[in-house]
């Protein structure tokens, strides 16, 4: 039998604002973005408790997230457990995961990356619905005709994410 899933969940100040993670025995899980973390109300929590492993996932991520957001990361490297992700989803944020720091890609390139040309409306459901924004860079997808497009951590943060990787914000 089997141990059951535990996660730990680790917040923590960036120059973007109070980000949390959450990470499990195989990655992280998911990632809070500062509107998230007000509306929960979370306080920094620089050491948890739970299995070793899991610690370990949240503070490598941790660890790159400070790194990224003082420009001295370009890609994140920490595990990431997609195990709860719908399989569609799982396919459009692997291939989100492969677009370059600096770089943007279109709702509609996405689905093809993805495999699924005409899906560019649920590529952005599933963008909506990315677990572990910035992990996966949802905010480098950007509408075709020169828009911004969505971001659940709001507008505002989606520009400064792009900016402080010297993409022009549209």
């Amino acid at each position: 039998m089997s141990d059951p899933p535990a996660t730990v969940v680790r917040v923590f100040e960036t120059p973007l604002g109070r980000i949390g993670v959450a990470a499990g025995n195989r990655g992280v899980v998911r990632v809070m973005l500062p509107n998230a973390v007000a509306k929960r109300n979370c306080h920094a929590s620089p050491e948890s408790t739970g299995p070793a492993k899991a610690e370990a996932h949240a503070a490598q991520a941790e660890r790159q997230i400070r790194a990224y957001c003082a420009g001295r990361l370009r890609r994140f490297t920490v595990a990431i457990d997609l195990s709860g992700v719908p399989p569609f989803h799982r396919k459009v944020l692997t291939a989100a995961r492969r677009i370059p720091y600096g770089r943007t890609a279109t709702y509609g390139e996405l689905a093809r990356r993805a495999g699924s040309p005409r899906a560019a409306r649920a590529v952005g459901q599933a963008m909506a619905h990315n677990p572990v924004a910035l992990l996966v860079p949802c905010h480098r997808v950007v509408a075709a005709g020169g828009g911004l497009g969505g971001f659940g951590g709001g507008l505002a943060l989606k520009r400064r994410l792009l900016a402080l990787e010297r993409v022009s914000p549209v």
